[in-house]
């Protein structure tokens, strides 16, 4: 069985007693960043509220990591729960992603991007 990818990371950004931040290795955007469990979790919905107070505290602080460096205009935040949903490593992550003035055209929609035709209404 291969190893967790996420288990294995120790170049941490940010952190905290349960949780570390790292900047995505392959980002939508400028800062683009992962919130990751340092437990093997999953995905979302087999976190406690314990963990889940750690990892919301954390995209806090990435938030102003990311405002007082990259000054963006907006952020998405998002997580795939599950192979279906587009989760392709299996341990829970979040993604804090910056959005900046004109990255794209048409930004109406936001989230509801992740099936395009969906994105319009």
């Amino acid at each position: 069985m291969k190893e967790c990818l996420f288990c294995q990371k120790k170049d941490y950004i940010l952190e905290n007693d349960y949780a570390y931040a790292i900047f995505d290795e392959f980002p939508v955007s400028q800062g683009h960043m992962l919130i990751i469990p340092k437990k093997h979790v999953s995905h979302f919905f087999e976190a406690d509220q314990e963990l889940r107070t750690y990892l919301f505290a954390l995209i806090d602080q990435a938030k102003q990591l990311l405002d007082e460096k990259y000054h963006p205009t907006g952020y998405n935040i998002g997580m795939n729960c599950g192979q279906d949903a587009g989760q392709s490593i299996m341990h829970l992550h979040i993604h804090l992603i910056p959005r900046y003035h004109g990255d794209t055209a048409h930004p109406k929609g936001g989230v509801r991007g992740v099936i395009p035709e969906k994105m319009n209404y």
